[in-house]
């Protein structure tokens, strides 16, 4: 036999000093019906939930000083401004599959839950039942045949179960924190949607400003082969200047298809998410931190996490719906008490049910405890224990994945800042050296080699530029998202 804890009364319904008298008074005054009714309202196996402890650091590894963190205060829309981004965002909100399919999810446990309260109240209906019969010559005293009728009309209910033990009310209360964990994580595909569409956005719109810029060196590149090539043409230039012109032109133009095949392939990805197949976003060439920019973000202190993240709010409801499933195992060691009520008329004739003295009623409680099951009931309270400690660790493991998403992004946001800072000092060192090749080759000091091979590097450092753009843009999107940003600005789930 299992080893439980004794019978406990939580949810307020613990008996005080005071309330022992009334008690007593209780069990010597009332019906049986209505002491078990008390008790069904009272009782729980179910051990008593505590969250479970992780070790998080005080707060994160930055180096900056720490602030009271407001992003899950902070909406989408008042983060990402652009008005063709909010479009989107609204858009794929309506249309992501994704997404509806979470939130059928929650549709399904909701009418779950729904199923598993009602199991809480009697299902009380109206039956009518009428029967005629012949009962043969030979099975009765009389020895003639004999025709019988009888017709009954009533209210009642059978097979309602007295929650003594707390069995029903443990699996109403693991299915309500079933709905609720799926409601979370609504909300946490919610937001990650949200994420996903402006950072595919941003992607499109990198690859726009790099076109951009790769279409301006193809354009430079061919005037310059057009001028060599009439160089070529009048020997004013030797045939090698014009083929080291040429193999940058076409340097430039093979750039040129590869971001475009880059934009199709992001733009037809940030359709699907959108829910638009046949997107089409027009180009828009601009600097993205011009185009959106993005304030960085205090991260408060780890604790904040376990609040602001739904996807942890929704692993600590799984977790409850386990421990609550303990206490519906526990109970059916003890016996399941049931009732079967039936009031109303019955009579003969058809038009006697109405008459007086036709009432008629019936009343069966019935109690039932498997005395040998083959260890099935210890099973299950194993099987539903082992449950809660998978729980627990899953529980934990969100909350360091969701540690790890911080720390990673603030890293990301520190480090591709002083990133791109260089970077940018790069690209004005290589523009500088372009202007000078280009002056030095006109005096005719050098070969326009160098000046091919200054041109070349300052279109490489200037597409590495764009891209530690996006990347430090995509570092504080991600931050946004793993601080929970907006989470509270979403509907919470309800259980009415």
């Amino acid at each position: 036999m299992h080893n439980f804890p004794t019978l406990s009364a939580q949810h307020g319904c613990a008996p005080s000093p005071r309330r022992k008298g009334l008690s007593a008074w209780l069990a010597r005054s009332l019906p049986p019906l209505a002491c078990s009714l008390v008790l069904a309202g009272c009782t729980s196996l179910a051990p008593v939930y505590e969250r479970p402890t992780t070790a998080l650091p005080a707060q994160f590894a930055d180096s900056r000083p720490v602030q009271a963190s407001d992003v899950n205060q902070l909406a989408w829309r008042d983060y990402f401004r652009h008005p063709e981004l909010q479009t989107l965002i609204e858009h794929a909100l309506q249309h992501n599959r994704d997404l509806q399919a979470a939130m059928l999810q929650v549709a399904q446990a909701r009418a779950a839950y729904g199923i598993a309260r009602a199991e809480r109240s009697p299902a009380v209906g109206l039956g009518l039942e009428s029967q005629r019969a012949q009962v043969p010559g030979d099975l009765n005293i009389s020895g003639q045949p004999v025709i019988s009728s009888q017709h009954q009309l009533g209210v009642g209910f059978t097979s309602w179960e007295l929650d003594v033990w707390g069995r029903v009310r443990s699996m109403n209360e693991a299915t309500l924190h079933s709905y609720w964990a799926s409601a979370e994580g609504q909300r946490a595909a919610h937001l990650l949607l949200v994420a996903q569409v402006a950072d595919g956005w941003l992607a499109v719109r990198e690859l726009d400003w790099r076109i951009h810029l790769a279409e301006q060196a193809l354009a430079t590149r061919a005037e310059a082969r057009r001028v060599f090539a009439r160089r070529v043409e009048v020997g004013s230039s030797s045939r090698l200047d014009f083929v080291q012109v040429e193999l940058l032109w076409q340097q430039a133009g093979t750039l040129v298809a590869q971001l475009r095949l880059q934009r199709s392939t992001q733009l037809h990805a940030l359709g699907l998410l959108v829910g638009q197949p046949d997107l089409a976003l027009p180009p828009s060439p601009q600097p993205l931190a011009e185009l959106l920019p993005l304030a960085p973000l205090a991260p408060g202190l780890p604790a904040q996490l376990l609040e602001n993240r739904p996807d942890i709010l929704a692993a600590e409801h799984q977790l409850q719906a386990a421990n609550a499933r303990i206490g519906a195992a526990r109970a059916m060691y003890f016996p399941r008490i049931a009732l079967t009520a039936l009031g109303g008329t019955a009579s003969a004739e058809l038009d006697g049910l109405f008459t007086a003295g036709s009432r008629a009623w019936t009343f069966a409680p019935s109690i039932a405890l498997p005395l040998f099951d083959g260890g099935r009931r210890k099973a299950n309270v194993q099987l539903s224990e082992v449950q809660r400690e998978q729980a627990v660790n899953h529980y934990q493991r969100t909350i360091e994945a969701a540690f790890r998403d911080v720390a990673d992004a603030l890293a990301a946001t520190q480090w591709l800042d002083t990133q791109l800072h260089s970077l940018q000092a790069t690209e004005a060192t290589l523009t500088e050296r372009a202007r000078l090749a280009r002056r030095r080759y006109d005096a005719g000091a050098t070969r326009y080699f160098e000046v091919l091979d200054a041109e070349r590097d300052l279109l490489a450092a200037q597409q590495q530029v764009v891209q530690a753009e996006r990347a430090l843009h995509s570092a504080r999107l991600q931050l946004y998202t793993a601080l929970g940003g907006g989470s509270a600005q979403l509907p919470p789930p309800t259980a009415d």
